[in-house]
């Protein structure tokens, strides 16, 4: 199991490519925001690697690490990996780490969304949080990263932004849901940018060692 960041790790070397091991293009281009022009962050697919990448992990930090893993066994480049789940009180934090695929192998989020509605009608405690987690390898060291954010469910989808469970996610710090937000205004707050900044922030003090 990797360990979360605290201190920074004895790496020989950094490089500025990074690979992120994912064939989602929308979290692709969300977290290229996010980073920024200093690196040089190519998808699975801008890769030429086109193999699905197994997740049969019970918990996000095993999902992340196992994606992380599985890159730099075939690549042998600097990567990482990132798995989210949306925790619902009321479903005993369910869908979780089988949030891709809470209503089937489709993972279709539509009917992703429609399932947690179902199970959530008329239901008052509607609390939730999102949770991403990050794994990154360096020179084979991993380290693990963490975002999240409080919110609830809503009663009903409401906005065409974003991707996933974003139309029926609302943050606390807002009073629209994440699928009525820019991507600007989603990454100063969500759990994907507060992940992706401790992930900058790390690659920042290696950088030059």
């Amino acid at each position: 199991m990797g360990q979360y960041a605290g201190e920074c790790l004895p790496i020989k070397f950094f490089r500025m490519d990074l690979i992120f091991a994912t064939h989602n293009q929308n979290k692709a281009e969300e977290i290229n925001k996010l980073l920024g022009s200093s690196w040089n962050v190519r998808s699975l697919d801008d890769a030429g690697f086109h193999e699905d990448i197994p997740e049969t992990g019970s918990t996000l930090e095993e999902n992340a690490l196992q994606k992380a893993r599985f890159v730099w066994n075939e690549l042998g480049v600097t990567c990482f990996a990132d798995d989210t789940g949306l925790e619902i009180d009321f479903l005993d934090g369910a869908p979780g780490v089988y949030s891709a695929r809470f209503a089937g192998p489709e993972k279709d989020s539509i009917q992703n969304m429609e399932k947690v509605l179902k199970e959530m009608k008329d239901v008052t405690n509607r609390k939730a949080r999102f949770r991403t987690v990050i794994a990154l390898i360096v020179e084979g060291e991993e380290v693990l990263f963490e975002g999240s954010v409080d919110g609830e469910i809503l009663q009903k989808m409401s906005g065409d932004q974003g991707f996933g469970y974003d139309p029926i996610f609302q943050p606390d710090e807002a009073d629209v849901s994440f699928a009525c937000m820019s991507l600007l205004e989603k990454n100063q707050i969500s759990h994907r940018g507060q992940a992706i900044k401790k992930l900058v922030d790390y690659l920042e003090s290696i950088k030059n060692q």
